[in-house]
């Protein structure tokens, strides 16, 4: 029987990445058989080489990594998600969870609990940081956060809320609509419910609310 747990890393960072490859590849049962840059390669990576676990940066440029993590578990269904992020906002945690993370640690971790995070995810077992594992409760559906997300940005649907992102990080509504592979007046019409939604009048407000909530660094 194999018991090599087959490693994908994406990470925007070519020193984070190859930090990562030295320490996982020295452990004797992991092999690091890819490395992307961002959330489309990571896809496309995973798509090809099937891994038993990625880890995913939060914060990459180009695709939104909560998308690319829901877009993996789509094409491989057996492959585990550990997020590992600098950033531990609630909504990123929500997020995580509603791509079906199998784990989410934060980047001030040992390397040591890393490694422990990857057997457990190998192994079908969740492995959160604390401070994200204190705002985590399970019940009848599952992993949630705890309490109830009451926030103006909570009343966006994801596509909208995806929109938001992308605009807050600068791109043009041609550039969105390639990133999420929708027409330009599917973004129009993102851009213009969320706007409604949120009682803002233009692109410019939409970022700068964007970055207040903390929705523009992932």
């Amino acid at each position: 029987m194999n018991n090599i747990i087959r490693l994908l890393i994406a990470d925007d960072h070519a020193m984070v990445r190859e930090m990562l490859r030295s320490q996982l590849d020295s452990q004797a049962d992991m092999d690091v058989i890819g490395t992307a840059n961002d959330g489309e390669q990571a896809v496309e990576l995973a798509r090809k080489l099937n891994p038993d676990v990625v880890l995913l940066d939060i914060d990459m440029p180009g695709q939104l990594c909560f998308v690319a993590a829901k877009d993996i578990k789509h094409y491989c269904p057996g492959t585990r998600i550990l997020f590992v992020s600098a950033f531990s906002h609630d909504r990123y945690i929500d997020e995580a969870l509603k791509a079906k993370a199998t784990g989410y640690l934060t980047k001030d971790e040992n390397p040591d609990v890393l490694m422990k995070a990857i057997r457990l995810a190998a192994s079908g077992q969740a492995y959160f940081s604390p401070k994200i594992q204190e705002r985590i409760v399970v019940d009848s559906r599952g992993l949630s956060l705890t309490g109830s997300n009451t926030t103006r940005a909570s009343t966006l649907t994801q596509r909208e809320l995806e929109t938001v992102r992308y605009i807050a990080r600068g791109l043009a509504n041609k550039e969105i609509a390639m990133q999420m592979h929708v027409t330009v007046k599917t973004v129009d019409r993102h851009t213009q419910n969320a706007m409604d939604k949120l009682a803002i009048h233009n692109r410019v407000e939409l970022a700068r609310f964007a970055i207040r909530e903390g929705l523009a660094e992932a």
